[in-house]
């Protein structure tokens, strides 16, 4: 496996990639997706490339030796907080095919690794309230509910169109000192 920063010719592939893995029957393939919360789309090429183009984000792409994409992550530079720099970790996406294979560990370690060449001392992220699963994992691997919440952009068909009015994103934290 080949890890890189995503470009702007990453663009399709990428965009195909995080749809199969979030929504749809492709999805429900894998064990980690949201298309019994959510229908419509998760991103669009043009979100995609707002965050390419920011200094502030990085999607790392993890490629097949052939170079066929089988899952990315999203790292952002949320700034100094609370007495240390903030990392947020996003759009964790492994092929629905290729899921509980390591892969989504193997991403989380390179996202913190990145976050750490920034001098982030935590990484954040969101995870759907209803997602208990999803939630269980990322404590195995270190994250803890900080009892935070925030909105879920319900209204917002950029993000996908609810399938129930109750979402709410939990906020998880890791330390990375």
């Amino acid at each position: 496996m080949n890890l890189r920063p995503a470009t702007p010719n990453d663009i399709p592939a990428l965009h195909a990639l995080v749809e199969a893995g979030y929504r749809g029957d492709s999805a429900k393939q894998g064990w980690t997706h949201e298309a019994d919360l959510l229908g419509g789309q998760r991103t669009d090429a043009a979100a995609l490339g707002e965050v390419i183009g920011d200094p502030d984000q990085t999607i790392l792409l993890a490629e097949a030796d052939d170079g066929a994409l089988l899952g990315c992550v999203l790292i952002a530079d949320e700034g100094e907080r609370d007495g240390g720099r903030v990392a947020y970790l996003g759009m964790l996406t492994v092929s629905p095919t290729l899921q509980n294979g390591g892969l989504g560990r193997q991403l989380i370690a390179a996202a913190e690794s990145y976050a750490r060449t920034f001098g982030a001392h935590v990484m954040e992220m969101t995870v759907i309230k209803q997602r208990r699963e999803l939630i269980d994992w990322y404590v195995r691997r270190g994250y803890a509910d900080t009892g935070r919440e925030e909105p879920f952009p319900l209204d917002d068909e950029r993000f996908g169109l609810p399938k129930t009015r109750d979402l709410v994103f939990v906020v998880l934290a890791k330390p990375l000192v």
